[in-house]
This record gives C-alpha cells, structure tokens and sequence, in this order.
C-alpha cells in the first residue's frame, strides 16, 4: 500500500505458490514459481505482527483498512491474501534469516527451547523477575502478554518472584522424574508430565491450547469467537485479579501476592468485577414508614431534582471565575439611599465656625 511501511518486494509471477514456517513470534513466507522452468527465483519474506498483525484472504474489491501488503489470486473474482495491520507496529523483511536474538520456538522446537533456558540460567537476564523474563524472546520465543499471565496464574508463582529460583528448581524436579520414570509405561510417562507439569512445559501446551483452537479463539471478525477466547482466559484481564506495572511498562495480571521484587510505590489494582443484578422488591415486605419530616424532605428533592454533571462542572466554573461585577452588583443592592441633610440656621453656622476657630468645642445645642 501507499502507507505501508516494509520494503517492496521484488517478486514478480502470473502463477505463484505461498508457502509458511513459524517460529515463535516471526512467519516466513516463501514464495514459489507453479513453473518449474521459470527463471523467477524463490522470494522468502519474515513478518513480526506486533500487537495488531494478521493475514485476511477477502474479496479483491473489499480490501481491509490498513492492508499494507496484497497477494493477488487468480480465480474469478480474484482474493486477496492481505497483511493487515492497524497500528503498524508490524514489520516484514526481505530474506529467510530468523532474527538473530531469538531463541527456539516454544511450540516447534520445545526440546531446545528448554535446554536453552536450563544451560543459561547463569545470565544476568533471570536476575529480573520472572513476568519480565517470560518476555525475553532470547529465551522464551513466542511468549507474550497474555500467555505469561495465564502461565503463571496456573501454577500460582508470583510474577516479581526472582526468575533464576523459580527455574533452577526445575532442575531438581527434573532429575527426579527422571529416576521415577524408568519403570513407568509411556501413558503413565504421559500421565505424571500432565500432571507435574512445569513452567517450562506450560510454556509449549498453553500457545498449544490456543493454537489447537485458533479458528473458534483467535478470528477478530466473530463476536462469538472472540467471547470464547475471553472464556478461556483464566487471569489476564479476568474481573478480580490485580494487575501491576513491569518494569518495562508492560501490565501483568495476576492473583495473590506479587512477589519480593515487585516494583516499589506501586499498588496493586484490581479488575472490576461485574456488577451483579439489582434484586427486585418484595411485594409482601412491609412498606417503611415515612415520618413527616423525612416527607418534607422528599417534597422539596422532587422540587429541585439534582443537577447534571455538566450543570455541576459549569456552576465549578463559574465559582472560579472573576467575581468582580457579584460583588459590585451586591454592593449596589444593600447600599441605603442617602438622606438629605436636615436645614440649619444661618445664625447657628455662623457660631459653629466661631467655635471652631476659637476651640470651644462643639457648637451650641438648639
């Protein structure tokens, strides 16, 4: 598109094939001549989605807002195969290479993805808490926001617990399975890994559970759908639990205490829970009496019903504004009107001033 902000793509073809690999929060996309004697090469692209990216296939002639790149097909009327991204915190590269700073896939490669996170539990980075670290896409490749909450709500650790402890006990769990397991049959294997399952384990069955039920959790189009991934949610947004802010600044939820390295001057907030249903009256309760005083009250509530919010914010308003012309105004209506002086004699103003000359003190009285 006009707006879009990744790179052209160089490939051109009247009949191609679109081709994916995923590997935790990055896709490749490789395009491919239906031709074989084509001298076309292959185009590989990798898409990082961000907070808002996915891929639409729609009508050519109804293409989404924010549709920043199309991939046309030929039927008729042709579709389009649309990256759609309206925040454009999504990017895509030309190239096959991964990202460099990523580690394994927690879903498709779960095997090193676990050895990866055990072998380098000396790195500085499991010095944070361990909300933080599940973001590290070095080691946890594929974890987010909302799958780190609901990973660490099920096995109910604290989000600022030190990350280092939680997973050097692993360890230990680890090799103490492994002496159990021997003379246990596969679907027992099976059975006591469901049930002791570990943060590293719930890091791949969790996306899984996700993944597994895409088409009835993840489309954004179908209110429906979208209810059932709420439902499925257990802690992240949930009514009741408490939510704080990472050091990141990234919101983790959670239920309980924090944890020893939570962020200081902060508390703790709580998602609303839903307001239950008013309960009706009871037609056989006894009605309250209403003693005179409270009916007057009543009679003079109904004559001045309360005001608006905007009405309150205007009257706030205008208390803070000059009050200049209020006070001349009341000024003007408490003054009392001047008296008109009584008449006095022209002999007795003439002995007033003589008085006052000679310092007699006040004048005769009449």
């Amino acid at each position: 598109s006009a707006v879009g902000r990744g790179p052209e793509v160089p490939f051109r073809s009247e009949a191609y094939r679109i081709s994916a690999t995923a590997r935790g929060k990055e896709l490749r996309l490789t395009l491919s001549e239906l031709d074989p004697a084509a001298a076309t090469p292959p185009q590989d692209l990798v898409f990082r989605f961000g907070m808002s990216g996915s891929f639409r296939l729609c009508p050519a002639a109804e293409l989404p807002r924010h549709a920043h790149l199309r991939f046309l097909t030929r039927e008729s009327p042709p579709r389009a195969l649309c990256f759609v991204d309206p925040r454009r915190f999504g990017s895509w590269r030309l190239g096959d290479a991964w990202q460099p700073e990523r580690g394994p896939c927690v879903v498709s490669e779960y095997q090193a993805f676990r050895g990866n996170v055990l072998k380098n539990l000396d790195d500085r980075a499991f010095d944070k808490p361990i909300c933080e670290v599940l973001l590290n896409q070095k080691y946890f490749n594929g974890i987010g926001n909302y799958l780190r909450a609901e990973i660490l709500y099920r096995l109910k650790i604290p989000p600022f617990e030190k990350a280092r402890t939680v997973l050097e006990a692993l360890k230990e769990q680890e090799q103490e399975r492994r002496k159990k397991e021997p003379s246990l049959t596969l679907s027992k294997k099976v059975k006591l890994r469901q049930e002791n399952a570990d943060l590293l384990e719930l890091c791949h069955t969790v996306p899984m559970e996700v993944i597994m039920a895409e088409k009835q959790l993840l489309d954004p189009e179908h209110s429906d759908n979208y209810a059932a991934f709420k439902n499925w949610l257990q802690c992240y947004l949930v009514p009741g639990m408490s939510s704080l802010r990472d050091r990141s600044g990234r919101t983790i939820w959670f239920q309980g205490e924090p944890g020893p390295m939570a962020p200081k001057g902060q508390r703790p907030r709580k998602t609303p829970r839903k307001k239950s249903p008013q309960l009706k009256a009871d037609p056989e309760a006894p009605t309250p009496k209403v003693t005179p005083r409270a009916s007057k009250q009543r009679r003079r509530a109904a004559a001045n019903p309360p005001k608006s919010e905007e009405e309150e914010e205007e009257k706030e308003e205008e208390a803070d504004g000059p009050r200049k012309g209020r006070a001349r105004g009341r000024r003007k209506a408490t003054a009392a009107p001047a008296l008109p002086e009584p008449e006095v004699p022209l002999s007795l103003r003439r002995s007033r001033r003589t008085s006052a000359r000679r310092g007699k003190g006040a004048a005769p009285a009449v």
